[in-house]
């Protein structure tokens, strides 16, 4: 036992040095970052106290130059020079109103450069240039800025976390009508982050903010009264907030003429580009454009569709998405030819709206047989897009395009059904068509099928099957996360509070059980390697990358070591 117990000496020797020699070259790398971002930080939190004080000044003067307003016309003596004294002061008024509207723009403009740099950026010191420039913004009384900045605190996404700060930031916000301001303090109330735990409280917060248009109070709202948290438990009043935010986002996708597949769906399954894990890894990534170089027309067809949407952590790129899509076109790809008709009917930088176009690619896929091409021809058809508004043409189109099981078209010819849109209207055969699309997880289906359940149309009435539909139309569209919303990036500021905010969002939703599952494993492995090796993972879990301590083969010389030191250990367990 005793070269085991040597083996095992041996290999957490080894472990420990190689990973305390990676905490101090990240110790080393994080103080550089810190000192090329301190300036920054500290000019920023140098702003927000000024935007305080000076809001605080704003205020009063303008109380006083209010009450002098008063006296002044209270002791208004008509004059003949009278006519010249409004002229006047009318004038000196123009040249306050100009002086204000050049401020306004000016905080304009310098908010929307924060947003194109932070959203570009690649480094620390580009966002904190970005809040630099908020800060600014924000100053010239900038409310967008502001919130930016309230949010910055609260997450810690310039510098050091102050929760302090960001609340008495959101609660002058909230004095101005700030509905996301009113959101932040209702949740922050709700559980007792940096203030006072008020359930009460927070439901006034949650209320205004729903009252300014914030659609993750109606949220919140709906669900409370839903399961009764804090109120009494009603259904109607839970759909009327479910459907404020469902009406929003339908809206939306209605706006783009029933385009949208699901943000488009591959169509083709190549084995990693299909699988559910979020970022495509850069190795695997530059294979596949090397298959797709090479003539895989599989291959060409899903990057050309993860360039088109930006999936899977690659940038969207409408160039590089029609590039694909003609190489696979070329080589007779049904499914290439519809997506290409679909940008030229969306419109885009490479593929500028153009309606022949649009026509000439869905009807080559549709010679195919291809549903997309099928349904796209419906589209142009139904909507009257370079060719005349032809109602038993998209009927035609759609209905082949559902027979071979699309959901989209599936959704149209309920819609046509629906609304008597060149047919009578039939609701139980929309209701059908709704139901076929539903379950394909076609969100407009979803939503007009939790209208029917609402109002009672082709359909029993009722509320609970109406808020079920409703909340599974909201979950398709990713806006029934706001559990997690907040406290996403707070887990590893405070562990505790981590644990906490996962607990409930378990018991919120049955379908959070194994997020929240695994989530849990990762938080607590993450605590004990931070109790184990002292390690200072405040922001994010970064795997150790030995690479650039023992090179690129170190795997290698590690497992080299090993199979030695197994060597010399059964030799010497022989003699």
């Amino acid at each position: 036992m005793k070269p085991l117990s040597l083996l095992i000496e041996i290999l957490i020797i080894l472990g420990v040095t190689i990973k305390t020699i990676e905490a101090e070259k990240h110790n080393e790398r994080r103080k550089e970052r810190n000192v090329t971002t301190q300036v920054s930080v500290n000019q920023t939190q140098q702003f927000l106290s000024h935007i305080l004080e000076r809001r605080k000044l704003s205020k009063v003067i303008s109380k006083k130059e209010n009450l002098l307003d008063e006296k002044k016309n209270h002791h208004k003596i008509r004059i003949k020079g009278i006519q010249n004294k409004d002229l006047l002061k009318r004038s000196k008024n123009h040249l306050k109103t100009h002086a204000k509207k050049n401020f306004t723009d000016e905080g304009d403009q310098l908010f929307k450069m924060g947003t194109k740099i932070l959203q570009q950026s690649k480094s620390q010191k580009q966002k904190a240039e970005a809040y630099l420039l908020f800060a600014k913004a924000a100053d010239m009384g900038n409310l967008k800025a502001m919130e930016k900045m309230a949010d910055a605190l609260l997450f810690g996404n310039f510098g050091t976390q102050n929760i302090t700060a960001a609340i008495q930031l959101y609660e002058s916000l909230a004095k101005e009508g700030s509905y996301k301001a009113q959101n932040a303090l209702g949740f922050l109330s709700s559980y007792g982050i940096g203030m006072e735990y008020d359930q009460a409280k927070a439901l006034i917060y949650y209320t205004f903010g729903s009252a300014g248009g914030s659609m993750m109070s109606q949220m919140i709202l709906g669900y409370r009264y839903l399961s009764g948290i804090n109120v009494l438990q009603n259904c109607e009043v839970a759909l009327n907030h479910y459907k404020k935010v469902a009406d929003y986002i339908a809206d939306k996708l209605e706006k783009s003429e029933g385009i949208p597949v699901e943000k488009v769906r591959l169509t083709e399954r190549p084995e990693n580009l299909s699988s559910n894990s979020e970022i495509l890894d850069w190795d695997i990534y530059q294979y596949y454009k090397l298959l797709a170089e090479r003539g895989d027309v599989q291959i060409q067809v899903s990057l050309g569709q993860l360039h088109l949407i930006g999936r899977k952590g690659l940038d969207q790129d409408y160039y590089k998405a029609l590039y694909y899509f003609l190489k696979a076109a070329k080589a007779g790809s049904a499914n290439a030819m519809a997506f290409i008709g679909k940008m030229y009917l969306e419109g885009n930088a490479a593929a500028p709206q153009n309606n022949a176009s649009a026509f000439k690619y869905f009807s080559m896929a549709a010679n195919k047989g291809n549903a997309i091409g099928l349904h796209g021809l419906g589209l142009l058809y139904f909507y009257g897009k370079g060719v005349p508004v032809n109602y038993s043409e998209a009927l035609k189109y759609f209905q082949k395009a559902a027979e071979k099981g699309w959901p989209n078209a599936q959704f149209q010819l309920g819609f046509m059904y629906y609304s008597g849109s060149g047919v009578w209207k039939d609701y139980k055969i929309a209701f059908k068509y709704f139901y076929l699309a539903s379950q394909s997880g076609q969100p407009l289906a979803i939503y007009y099928l939790a209208e029917m359940y609402a109002t009672g149309t082709g359909v029993l009435r009722s509320c609970r099957t109406a808020v079920e539909k409703r909340l599974k139309f909201l979950k398709k569209r990713r806006c029934i996360q706001w559990h997690f919303s907040y406290g996403i990036e707070l887990p590893f500021k405070d562990i505790h509070l981590a644990r906490r905010l996962y607990d409930m969002a378990a018991q919120t939703s049955p379908d959070a059980h194994i997020p929240v599952f695994f989530a849990l494993m990762k938080l607590e492995t993450v605590h004990m390697l931070q109790d184990i090796l002292l390690f200072n993972f405040t922001m994010r879990w970064k795997w150790m990358k030995l690479d650039n301590i023992l090179g690129p083969y170190w795997d290698l010389f590690v497992i080299g070591l090993i199979v030695a030191v197994l060597i010399f250990l059964l030799r010497n367990r022989r003699e």
